[in-house]
């Protein structure tokens, strides 16, 4: 039986996916909300996706000192996702105070700009059990490259690198994606490595920061790849 998984990214004007057939390229798409990939992705096994999933109650999560530490000069990619009271939050004011009641440090305008994606994604996580599963692109680089990655993902060596090692693990991107080309260029590569990682997901080959997950109300949090 065929086995299709998407990885999906999030991106200024919405989310791009990446759908790999048996490991390779299948189609690309484009969506402003996380739910449209979902409803669409009827006869996928599972659907990665690159935004925190699983919050802690009154602490940081390991999975992401984890991973931040296995990137070495990528680190800066992995933000800390604070404790779940702090995102329920009205305003960044408010948040980065409690955050920093809770944890002791502050909260980061850059992670409180990805809320409405977070709380979407989560809503979808909690809803569909086994279908969505949190990771993080440069994680899955690092994993297909051995190594942390020398250059970032904006830049165009960072970008040849990545495209080459997902070209290595089989899956090749063409130029022509359709509607999905509109989306910034790191941004589909991050959804393709996503997507490696959601077909080990789907094989029984995929590892996770922290092993085992962490549970929290019956939920396992970790980054997988």
């Amino acid at each position: 039986m065929s086995v299709r998984v998407i990885g999906v990214d999030a991106y200024a004007l919405g989310w791009v996916g990446v759908e790999l057939r048996d490991g390779a390229f299948g189609r690309a798409v484009l969506a402003s909300t996380l739910y449209e990939i979902v409803a669409g992705s009827s006869g996928a096994s599972v659907i990665g996706v690159d935004i925190p999933l699983g919050m802690l109650p009154d602490r940081w999560r390991a999975a992401d000192t984890l991973a931040a530490e296995e990137l070495g000069p990528r680190r800066g990619s992995v933000f800390r996702v604070p404790p779940r009271a702090v995102w329920q939050e009205a305003d960044f004011t408010a948040a980065n105070r409690l955050c920093r009641e809770l944890t002791g440090a502050g909260l980061s305008r850059q992670s409180w700009a990805l809320r409405p994606k977070l709380l979407e994604a989560n809503a979808i996580w909690e809803r569909h059990p086994g279908l969505l599963f949190e990771a993080h692109p440069e994680v899955s680089f690092r994993t297909m490259a051995g190594e942390p990655l020398q250059y970032a993902k904006k830049t165009w060596t960072g970008q040849a690198r990545r495209r080459e090692l997902l070209a290595r693990n089989g899956i090749v991107l063409p130029d022509q994606i359709g509607p999905a080309g509109q989306a910034p260029p790191d941004d589909i590569l991050d959804a393709a490595a996503v997507a490696w990682s959601a077909h080990r997901m789907a094989t029984g080959t995929a590892l996770s920061h922290p092993s085992p997950p962490e549970e929290t109300n019956g939920s396992k949090i970790a980054i997988w790849y």
